[in-house]
């Protein structure tokens, strides 16, 4: 018989709901039986992706013997962390606190009946090995401790939610007019020691893409035109682009590579991974003009498009690791298979390029495609001129991905969360911009419409969708996230009412997440169902910081509007964080964007006049690399502007070009434009 989750919209959960466990979904059924039962609860939290946590479910979750020892020692909970950031942000601090080791997932967490922590880990065997017990035996000794010790672990869970106090961020310590440059110095200067110079990255393995310090490396190039910042950026770039970490036959990358050569992911394949590096890969081309750059987001906007847009717009979540029982197996290839697949001079060109003529580097038996020699170095390798082995490699890359998609695909996870989606939105706006690409525009579109309809009620937003059913309230991350990206478009194509919907959601997050005392976001709403913790973060994860996004898309919005409460809430949360920004600065990359913006307010470019006069105009700005600057083609007769763009009518095209609050005098053509902008001229585009 299903268990309860199987009334669940998660994927998630409902790969559990036949398993013999007594699973509950989080909420007030299981909190009150465990009130009633007086039975510690037995907290488990995962993501559909996630390869351990499969693992975990199939040593224990469905074996019957270890589920009978589950459901009569405790109330189990099982929770998707992607429909439950709340929950899975207190309990990984929780975890740390208690162990002092870093938290992942799965995540396994021992609560009292109110909900507080008293042990947990992450993955756990069915029997003793890895040097840890075996699940069945740390249940048994969990529930023995709980029974024989309750005022020791009231002390000690009541302790714990006292530490997760104590880390949240204090008011009243930074006045705005304290805040400088120097942490964004100090987060150049540490990534400069961190990078690595052969591989690029900043980190050893397992090396994580860190767009976040990549995006904090082209906005220092772009305010310092320091050569050698924007260098460390593009071979990091460009690194990931030719490792096996980016999917080279089908687009798209994997969550992270396990060693320090970008070679051989951890297959699983995220949404907010690909819009936010999508965006990078775009603001990097118009650094640079790299075609490799270029070619990354073609592709993994085709994947995009072709393997993660629901028929109703909105984008699924991500796709499994595991296919088969195996990790990695839907994307390795034997050579033989290849060479049959391809023509003799396909599979020539693929050899050089892809290295096929070397040693297996997946698990010593089979190849994860990598560029081994780029297009230059097979070239001269092969003395053929470039174009000629890039034909062959594209013909080669058609046939492969043709006959990988006749293998058992991965799991895909079809919940369509809004922060994910507001993620890929303003990535996929952004490369449509700096490409001329109207369909990836019309597929942020889709994107957009399926949350406005399905996910926005009277003012409200809602966190996720699956199969017809909405629900969850929405966290900082999607109304942030959102604003966001309604900025990213409305440079793609003004909108009034998209406009209107960025405002609506400014008074949101004012209003509904505003610590008004101590300034920042909280990122649960002021309504929310009442935890032991009610977070408010600022570092960048996995994820964007939402305190970080809000504080920047604030200010924009300010600019765009005159609203000073914007400016203001800006400011507050840049200032709230400020002594972390000042301790650690590289762990804030967005909230150091915000910082940017703050010291030195965005430039707003205004274009009005006849939209199908906007072409030169908007070709120049859009390929353009100025990430302090934001373009806005407004057709003329736009009604009900506010009145900072509200421009004067002219029967020809004029741009305003306006520093913070203070617009200089219109000029009447796109060069006068890039000479006001200081925008350097770049090699023809294509």
């Amino acid at each position: 018989m299903p268990n309860r989750l199987a009334h669940e919209t998660s994927p998630y959960l409902q790969q559990h709901a036949d398993n013999p466990v007594d699973w509950y979904p989080w909420g007030e059924e299981a909190l009150a039986e465990a009130k009633r039962s007086g039975k510690p609860i037995l907290l488990s939290v995962g993501y559909s992706a996630c390869h351990w946590c499969h693992v975990m479910a199939h040593e224990s979750f469905e074996d019957p013997v270890i589920a009978k020892v589950m459901n009569d020692l405790f109330v189990n909970i099982k929770v998707d962390r992607e429909e439950r950031p709340d929950i899975d942000q207190i309990y990984q601090l929780a975890q740390a606190l208690l162990t002092q080791r870093n938290g992942g997932w799965p995540l396994t967490m021992f609560l009292t009946p109110d909900q507080l922590p008293f042990f947990g880990g992450t993955y756990f065997p069915s029997a003793p090995k890895y040097g840890m017990p075996g699940f069945p035996d740390l249940l048994y000794r969990v529930r023995q401790y709980y029974d024989q010790n309750p005022q020791e672990i009231r002390e000690s869970g009541a302790q714990v939610a006292e530490a997760l106090q104590r880390m949240q961020p204090r008011g009243g310590q930074a006045h705005p007019s304290q805040l400088s440059r120097a942490p964004l110095d100090a987060a150049a200067d540490y990534l400069a020691q961190a990078f690595d110079p052969e591989h690029g990255g900043f980190s050893g393995a397992p090396k994580f893409p860190h767009p976040d310090s990549i995006e904090l490396l082209l906005r220092r190039q772009a305010a310092s035109r320091d050569k050698g910042v924007l260098e460390r950026a593009v071979f990091t770039l460009r690194k990931m682009a030719r490792g096996g970490i980016y999917d080279q036959v089908g687009g798209g990358f994997a969550r992270y590579s396990v060693d320090a050569e970008w070679a051989i992911p951890h297959f699983e394949k995220m949404l907010y991974d690909n819009g936010w590096l999508m965006r990078l890969y775009a603001e990097a081309w118009c650094a640079t003009r790299d075609p490799l750059f270029e070619r990354v987001c073609v592709e993994t906007a085709a994947w995009v498009m072709r393997e993660m847009q629901s028929p109703q717009g909105g984008y699924y979540s991500s796709l499994d690791a595991d296919s088969e029982g195996h990790e990695g197996k839907f994307y390795v290839w034997q050579a033989d298979e290849i060479r049959g697949l391809l023509t003799r001079e396909e599979f020539e060109a693929a050899s050089v390029v892809f290295g096929l003529d070397q040693a297996p580097n997946f698990e010593g038996e089979a190849w994860h495609l990598v560029i081994r020699h780029p297009l230059e170095e097979a070239a001269r390798m092969m003395e053929m001129p470039e174009g000629a082995i890039q034909a062959l490699v594209d013909s080669a890359r058609t046939k492969l991905l043709a006959a990988r998609d006749r293998r058992v695909r991965p799991g895909r996870d079809e919940k369509v969360l809004t922060s994910w989606n507001a993620l890929m939105v303003g990535g996929m706006a952004r490369a449509a911009r700096a490409f001329e690409r109207r369909d990836w525009l019309e597929s942020a579109r889709r994107s957009l419409d399926f949350i406005r309809a399905t996910l926005w009620n009277d003012g409200r937003l809602l966190a996720t969708s699956k199969d017809g059913r909405a629900h969850l309230d929405a966290y900082l991350d999607d109304h942030a996230y959102l604003l966001a990206a309604l900025l990213e478009m409305l440079q793609a194509e003004f909108r009034a009412a998209d406009l209107a919907w960025a405002q609506e959601l400014g008074d949101i997050l004012l209003e509904r997440f505003l610590d008004r005392e101590s300034g920042g976001f909280f990122f649960t709403a002021h309504d929310h169902e009442k935890l032991i913790q009610r977070p408010k973060p600022g570092p960048d994860n996995a994820t964007p910081s939402g305190n970080a996004v809000a504080a920047w898309a604030l200010n924009r919005l300010a600019f765009l509007t005159g609203e000073t409460r914007y400016a203001d809430a800006a400011a507050g949360t840049v200032a709230l964080f400020w002594p972390q920004l000042e301790r650690q600065p590289a762990g804030f990359g967005t909230l150091l964007a915000a910082l940017e913006e703050q010291l030195v307010p965005p430039r707003t470019v205004i274009v009005m006049g006849a939209r199908d006069a906007f072409a030169p105009w908007r070709r120049m700005l859009d390929e353009a690399f100025a990430p302090n600057t934001l373009s806005l083609f407004i057709p003329a007769g736009t009604v009900g502007l506010p009145p900072v763009l509200a421009k004067p009518a002219s029967d020809t095209v004029n741009a305003w070009v306006c520093e913070g609050v203070t617009c200089l005098q219109p000029v009447d053509s796109p060069e006068k434009l890039r000479e006001t902008l200081g925008l350097p001229r770049m090699p023809p585009a294509r």
